[in-house]
């Protein structure tokens, strides 16, 4: 029964990770890795800081791991996985949108102030 579940268990990691890589496969890894990577921007940030940040490349990282994941789920044709990618990638775009005016708003201020 073991040797059954082993070889079973082998026989789906076989195919899921030899038989069906592909460079779609590839992006997709790729894309989750960039994803992957703007939780570990933050963290770092975080504890650097002693508290929460959410540093700009935080939403670099996000914009470009979101939309290659949602070109790899456009190719493969999964709905759940383009609506929730999709979406986010308008979230992350927008979120960058108020990082950047409100930088742009703090240069302002210095700026008038220091003239």
């Amino acid at each position: 029964m073991l040797i059954d579940l082993s070889h079973a268990v082998g026989g789906y990691l076989y195919d899921v990770f030899v038989t069906r890589v592909d460079w779609w496969v590839f992006l997709g890894i790729v894309a989750q890795g960039l994803f992957t990577m703007r939780f570990v921007v933050q963290w770092l940030a975080s504890e650097k800081a002693g508290k929460s940040v959410v540093p700009m490349a935080f939403w670099w990282f996000s914009i470009s791991g979101g939309i290659l994941l949602l070109a790899y789920a456009l190719y493969r044709r999964d709905p759940v996985f383009i609506a929730g990618q999709g979406f986010g990638v308008f979230v992350y775009l927008r979120n960058l949108q108020f990082v950047l005016r409100e930088r742009k708003a703090g240069r302002d201020v210095q700026g008038k102030g220091a003239g």
